[in-house]
């Protein structure tokens, strides 16, 4: 049982169809990237499965219950959390605030939540040296990992990054792939959107190319990178 599988979606915003006969499956303990170019129904694909764009057809499954129709807030607290793209983190909340928020639907005691909190900045040392800065006065590098870590503070089972290699600097981009590669040895199963292809096939174990909302090829990461059309289409090859 895998532990997503979208079956034959369709999205569309209004009268524009975004996204056309989907499917894509998450086995536990996965990192599986969706690559493509700007527009072709990435980021789209995420909001669906993280239940904020509703299907025009088809169905998703997590953890083999159907999830369709369930609301956002639901499937946080199945086990799904998001890491939007643009960070969207709140700006004129502290970083231990947004952190906090980031585990407001696990309910839990001020013990347990300084835990959670402390296990973050493990994660990202740089945040425990911001804890009392508003957001919005971090650098991009650093509320990017600050949204991926308010998303772990949810505690999920699958976590969705969406973009996040967008506008930084390429030192910082290797942390954050350092740190998905760290997550995925701690077994969390990850579903990563991302434009630079190199770096999302190179950490993935199986991937899906989506071109003008159509999966038009599959396979494991590394098959992927030595794709002629891959190559030529993302690789500069």
């Amino acid at each position: 049982m895998a532990m997503l599988e979208v079956r034959d979606i369709d999205l569309a915003y209004g009268p524009i169809r975004a996204v056309t006969g989907v499917s894509i499956r998450v086995e536990q303990g996965e990192v599986v990237a969706i690559v493509g170019a700007n527009g072709a129904g990435k980021s789209t694909l995420l909001k669906s499965i993280a239940g904020l764009l509703p299907l025009s057809g088809g169905s998703i499954h997590f953890e083999d219950a159907d999830i369709s129709t369930l609301p956002a807030h639901r499937r946080v607290g199945a086990g799904i959390a998001l890491s939007p793209e643009g960070r969207q983190v709140f700006p004129d909340q502290t970083v231990r605030d947004n952190l906090e928020l980031g585990a407001w639907s696990r309910r839990l005691n001020v013990g347990d939540l300084a835990a959670a909190v402390e296990q973050k900045y493990t994660l990202f040392p740089r945040l425990r040296e911001r804890q009392g800065q508003m957001a919005m006065t971090l650098s991009g590098g650093e509320q990017q990992m600050l949204a991926i870590a308010r998303a772990l503070m949810g505690a999920p089972r699958l976590l969705l990054l969406d973009e996040p290699s967008l506008g930084l600097a390429p030192l910082v981009i290797r942390d954050i792939f350092l740190t998905i590669r760290k997550l995925r040895a701690a077994g969390m199963t990850v579903l990563l959107v991302e434009q630079m292809a190199n770096l999302a096939l190179g950490i993935a174990d199986r991937a899906y190319v989506l071109e003008t909302g159509r999966v038009t090829l599959s396979g494991t990461g590394a098959e992927l990178l030595q794709h002629p059309q891959v190559r030529a289409a993302y690789l500069g090859h």
